[in-house]
Parts: structure tokens; sequence; C-alpha cells
């Protein structure tokens, strides 16, 4: 087997605030006077997914001052780069700091101050996908999208739904329109907690380019085919479909057979913090789960760099490298 840590990896599902370290949470919590969970002595699992955001709200509670989420962009980066992750796209729930907060910009604009600075010392990549929840007002969703158009310049690329999927898309169809005539990308959480009716209504109504999970898309022949045809990339998060409850394990995750149905699949770790995963360790998770070599480990980084935002020329070299890391020779024999 080669050395995952050098597979120059592509990160496309990974929330800024699921990669913030205990440490570091610990200690802003006690700045700012935030009470945060404690570290997790073993693997945490949720009863659901509203356990699970409940849980998730003490921890995106902890951050408040500019410096604080520049720190946790400039980490981030550090422990990306240490495993090998030349490029992410990283999604982070700007406008609810923000309104949180009392001041509209100065979360992203700190997070964004952060990934510069962790690109000039680490030499990643990383760009910025602002998400919504979807129990969450179309005001907010407004805003959403105003942050990402004056952001772009500065690493913003696009924005999408998170959270429930039980609340639809719909109400937020204009929102979606208008950031594509603002050239941004757009990316749902789809098919994760609800099956395939959220996974069309994030194409049809929410303008898709790639589907955050969509797990779920197997449970409809015509749907695994439609989607297969149109190449919509799918993110796919395993440890934490199991963290999640939404799978029984990782033995029984969907993973190889989406990948036998012949669908785009990228591979990723969505809550890192939350299920002590990290994307070098995903991939080893699924190579020993499913018994793939490292040619099937190089293809799904090629489907996770075509599938990226990043520049043209960013993919090639991310492709020749990946190429050029499958015909390293290996560490066994």
């Amino acid at each position: 087997m080669r050395d995952l840590t050098r597979l120059p990896k592509v990160h496309l599902h990974v929330h800024l605030e699921s990669t913030i370290r205990w440490s570091t949470l610990r200690e802003l919590g006690e700045v700012n006077g935030v009470p945060v969970p404690p570290h997790p002595t073993s693997p945490l699992a949720f009863n659901g997914f509203r356990e699970f955001g409940d849980y998730n709200t003490l921890i995106r509670s902890a951050p408040r001052r500019p410096e604080d989420f520049t720190r946790i962009a400039l980490e981030l980066c550090a422990d990306e780069a240490a495993q090998g992750t030349r490029y992410a796209e990283v999604t982070f729930t700007a406008a609810a700091h923000g309104e949180r907060l009392g001041d509209q910009e100065m979360p992203l604009a700190a997070v964004l101050d952060g990934l510069a600075l962790g690109r000039s010392r680490y030499g990643i990549e990383c760009r910025v996908l602002l998400d919504h929840s979807r129990r969450r007002s179309v005001d907010r969703a407004w805003q959403t999208l105003r942050l990402a158009i004056r952001y772009a310049s500065a690493g913003v690329i696009g924005l999408g739904l998170a959270g429930d999927e039980s609340h639809a898309a719909a109400p937020f169809a204009p929102v979606f329109h208008a950031a594509r005539e603002a050239g941004l990308r757009l990316v749902h959480h789809a098919g994760e907690t609800a099956g395939p009716a959220s996974i069309r209504e994030a194409l049809s109504v929410g303008l898709a380019d790639r589907l955050g999970h969509g797990i779920r898309v197997l449970d409809d022949p015509s749907l695994v085919a439609e989607v297969r045809d149109r190449a919509v990339p799918l993110e796919v998060c395993p440890s934490s479909n199991v963290a999640l409850g939404l799978a029984g394990s990782l033995a029984t995750h969907p993973f190889p057979r989406l990948l036998a149905a012949g669908l785009k699949v990228t591979l990723n770790t969505d809550i890192p913090n939350i299920t002590g995963v990290t994307l070098t360790e995903e991939y080893r998770r699924v190579k020993d789960t499913f018994g793939y070599d490292d040619t099937v480990l190089a293809a799904l980084n090629h489907a996770a760099i075509d599938a990226s935002f990043a520049p043209a020329a960013t993919k090639a070299h991310l492709h020749r490298e990946t190429d050029a890391w499958r015909g390293a020779p290996s560490s066994m024999p």
C-alpha cells in the first residue's frame, strides 16, 4: 500500500465548525464564556440527525471574535495539509454566525483571512461554500447570497442548503436562480436524511452542481440512471453517515454500491472532529473495509479533482500528482 498521506487529496465536503480542534474549542469556550462539549473519550454516535444538530450547536457557539474565526480557519489548513490534502472546498455557515454576533461580515472575512494565511504558510488552497439551514428563513438565505457575491473575489465559490431535509427547498428557488445568475456554484445536502425526493428537488429546484451525501439515490433505480447520465458528483462521507445513524456500520455502508452503479463518487469527512476521522483515515477505512487497492483510491481522488470547482490549471496539476502517486513504489511487498 502506498502512503496515503502522500496522495494529493481533494476534500469537497467538510464543515469548518466541525474541524475545530478540541483543545481550541476548550480554549475558546473558556475565553468567551461559552459552555462547550467535553472532548469525547470514544467515537460519538447520535440517535438521529436532530440530536447531532443540538450537539453541533454547542460547538458552533464557541467562536465569537475575529481572531477565533481566523484561528480555526488557519488550523484547518494546518491539519489538512499535514494529511496531504492539497485543495479543499470548506463549508461555512457565515450568515448564521453573523446574525448571532451582530456583525454580518466579520465571521466570513475573518475565516477568509485565516485561509489566505494558511495557503501562504502551508501551501494548501481552500475555497468556501456558504451553507444555509433549510429550517431557517428565506431572508437569511438572501443574506448568505449577498455575502457570497460580496466575497466571491476573496475565495467564496458558491452556496447551498444543509440541515433537515424534511424542510422543502422550494421556498429558496429565487435565491438559487439569483446565485446562478451571479456565477456562483450550488451544492446542496440531499439524500442524506431523506430519500430520492430530496435529491430530485436539489437538482430541479436547487439547480445543484453536486450533491452533499446523496446516498439515498440508490432507493430509486430511475434516479440512479438520471444522476449517472447527468454526471452529478456525490460527496459521500461514510464515517459521518455511521456516526449519525444513517448507516448501521461502515461494512454495511452503500459506498461500494454507489461505485458499482457508475456514479461519480467522491470521498469526504463532513464532521471530522466529531467522528475523529481525517480524510487520510477515511481513505484507509474504505480500503480496509471494502478491499480497495491503490488504483481505486487514486480513482476516487481523480473523481474529487474533476468534481471540484478548482481552476483548470489546479485540476491538471493534481491529476498529474495523483498519477505520480499511483506510479510510486508501494511501501508493502
